[in-house]
């Protein structure tokens, strides 16, 4: 090591190096970047204490060696505990809002960011939102975002793990959201009480059996409470499909992100009217279903359901 150290002098050293390094050790890049070079540059400017935004002129700066040992070990680190990089910095982005992340949580990267940015319209009229339910919270950042681009309306956050609870309470306090938005320890609706939402939101687990098997090593570092769906991926989401309008008031939205399980969710209910909400920014499989058609449709979740 002592050699390589004094051979990278500067920012854009290490950024370079790191890059190659991951691209070598075959590393997957899907919790915030999608690419070895970003991610590099994510570490190195984390373990530097500098902003991600660091205007390029300074990547030539020179590191002290201090610097060096530090910033190394970091990308050193990436390499072999095969952990996302949000677990090594605790930080990660949902809808431009920075926030802690930790091991007990799913590293925020859904694609509702969009449409929470732009106030659930034109689906519902921002205007008309007046309460907000985030189930299957996490880290809170879908609800989090919630509050802050739909200021007007309350939010709750729903978990039925205490440790991603924690997390989720240092973000509120982090965008003091205290006064609008409460955490609620709950199994999808149960501590939910008598609350009407005019939004219910939810990215639950949702990844089958077979696929979790499948996934990257990095993937794997993940909860598992927050990935497994069961068998086929819709353990959750029959039961929220079939609870949810108890939930939502008149003229209410469920939206549910549930990736891949689309197709089978498509497969099991051919004749459903879901709406699949696409992005400009890209992502998929995120659908959305009104009050009415949850309630005409709910004999077949509830016989889905039953079949598990």
């Amino acid at each position: 090591m002592a050699n390589l150290l004094e051979e990278l002098l500067t920012i854009q050293d290490f950024i370079r190096w790191g890059a190659s390094r991951f691209e070598a050790a075959g590393l997957f890049f899907g919790h915030g970047t999608d690419n070895a070079l970003d991610e590099a540059a994510q570490l190195v400017l984390h373990a530097l204490h500098l902003p991600p935004d660091l205007p390029a002129t300074y990547r030539e700066c020179r590191l002290t060696h201090p610097e060096r040992e530090v910033v190394y070990n970091l990308l050193e680190q990436r390499i072999h505990e095969r952990q996302p990089a949000a677990y090594l910095t605790h930080r990660a982005w949902f809808a431009g809002l920075e926030l802690h992340v930790n091991e007990n949580v799913v590293v925020p990267r859904s694609p509702l960011a969009e449409l929470v940015e732009a106030g659930f319209d034109p689906w519902i009229e921002p205007e008309g939102i007046h309460r907000i339910l985030d189930l299957c919270a996490g880290s809170g950042c879908i609800g989090i975002a919630c509050a802050v681009f739909v200021p007007e309306a309350k939010v709750d956050l729903a978990e039925i793990s205490q440790e991603a609870l924690e997390v989720a309470t240092i973000n509120l306090a982090r965008h003091h959201l205290e006064d609008r938005v409460q955490v609620l320890r709950s199994d999808l609706f149960e501590m939910i009480g008598d609350h009407r939402y005019d939004v219910i939101v939810s990215n639950p687990p949702y990844v089958s059996t077979a696929e979790l098997a499948t996934l990257p090593e990095e993937y794997r570092k993940e909860p598992q409470l927050g990935l497994a769906g069961g068998a086929t991926g819709l353990d959750l989401i029959l039961r929220i499909l079939c609870d949810a309008p108890t939930y939502l008031e008149a003229d209410g939205i469920l939206v549910i992100e549930v990736g891949n399980t689309a197709l089978e969710l498509e497969r099991r209910f051919p004749e459903l009217p879901f709406s699949w909400i696409e992005f400009e920014r890209g992502g998929e499989g995120v659908f959305l279903m009104s009050r009415e058609q949850l309630v005409e449709f709910n004999p077949l979740f509830k016989h889905e359901l039953e079949q598990l």
